[in-house]
């Protein structure tokens, strides 16, 4: 007979007590749940986006079903980090869950001034939503330029030594890019995707539904691009992922761990089932004891290529790449591009940091300038 068995999984030096965790938007700052099931149960809650003031969010219609999801443009609405640090962080760690503070920002300066008011008494680790618009460079999201992710993650490393994931977008031509340039700036680990941006027609009004017009298209619908998306950024970087995007059951949970997600989380099917993540946590022990596996980390990875750890097998920073471990970043070859895979052992995860990044000095920045400027011909 097995003995009991171990959910947990270690990420970013947090110990989480299961792999599935709730996604930021989908779940406020639990409150609404609490009354329905222990909110410890979960692995970890990721909170609605916190701004640094309040956000009143769109004006109008702001939520439309689809056959098979969701589309959102509510705008970010939140109460502020003000309100979180004084009722919703304190009211969180009383409940006895982990928490990641997803944070939000119209300029690099927003995001730090939200990074830096938080602290191990309200927040885990931080989550950093790159697809707001970037005032600044005239509304391009954050998330679909390795320039702006690289600086906005880069700001943000150096404002908080606390674990740091960065959200990504799906709405890129190349993923990985964007993967590597926060991974690169400083990032502790990945959690993908963010919404797919979409729209509905409404044939009566012949106007659409939206008053934003575009909204975020969640829900099933997205979870394979999802999962495709996993399975690309786990073999592009180092550092570990979180899997986001139509998972509702066990089973999709477990394709993502299989494809080397070390946890997933669970937004739009809160909506429809309160009770989902709890159900898809029992569905995950279910098939671990169906099957003989004591460990929930014996899956992590499990249908990536033999000999490929789930966390990648690139070479350790400053091993050399392609160009020897002259490019822009220590272990990539010219223009930013990845060194060759290898069969060596995968390397030891990147740790975070005890303190602030120190500045990385000026011939780390030329070699930036140059790879940025790579990147924007690509």
């Amino acid at each position: 007979m097995m003995g009991e068995l171990d959910l947990s999984v270690e990420i970013a030096g947090i110990r989480f007590p299961n792999p599935v965790w709730v996604a930021s938007g989908c779940f406020n700052y639990g409150r609404e749940f609490a009354h329905l099931y222990p909110l410890r149960e979960l692995g970890a809650i990721c909170t609605k986006g916190t701004a640094p003031e309040p956000w009143v969010g769109n004006p109008g219609v702001r939520m439309a079903e689809t056959p098979a999801g969701m589309l959102n443009a509510i705008g970010l609405m939140n109460p502020g980090v003000d309100h979180y640090l004084r009722v919703d962080g304190p009211w969180l760690r009383a409940q006895g869950v982990k928490i990641v503070v997803n944070i939000v920002g119209r300029t690099v300066e927003e995001y730090v001034r939200v990074a830096e008011r938080l602290t191990p008494e309200v927040a885990d680790a931080v989550e950093l939503n790159i697809s707001c618009p970037n005032v600044k460079e005239g509304g391009l999201a954050f998330g679909t330029s390795p320039r702006a992710t690289y600086g906005v993650t880069a700001a943000v490393r150096r404002a908080t030594s606390l674990p740091l994931f960065v959200k990504l977008s799906p709405n890129v031509t190349d993923i990985t890019e964007l993967a590597r340039a926060a991974e690169a700036a400083g990032a502790d680990g990945l959690t993908l995707i963010n919404t797919l941006l979409g729209m509905a027609i409404d044939i009566r009004r012949r106007r659409p539904v939206l008053d934003n017009v575009f909204g975020g298209l969640s829900g099933p619908a997205i979870k394979p691009i999802a999962l495709r998306m996993v399975w690309q950024v786990v073999g592009a970087v180092r550092i570990p992922v979180v899997g986001i995007g139509g998972i509702a059951t066990a089973q999709d949970a477990l394709e993502f761990l299989m494809a080397g997600a070390r946890a997933v989380q669970v937004g739009t099917a809160c909506f429809a089932n309160p009770r989902a993540p709890l159900e898809i946590i029992a569905g995950i022990r279910q098939f671990m004891a169906e099957n003989g596996i004591r460990r929930v980390t014996e899956l992590i990875g499990a249908a990536r290529p033999a000999g490929e750890a789930a966390l990648g097998n690139l070479p350790p920073l400053g091993a050399g790449g392609a160009d020897g471990g002259h490019g822009p970043f220590p272990g990539y070859g010219p223009g930013g591009d990845l060194p060759a895979r290898s069969d060596s052992p995968a390397p030891t995860p990147l740790r975070r940091p005890e303190a602030r990044h120190p500045d990385p000095g000026p011939r780390a920045g030329e070699a930036l300038r140059q790879w940025l400027k790579d990147a924007d011909r690509a």
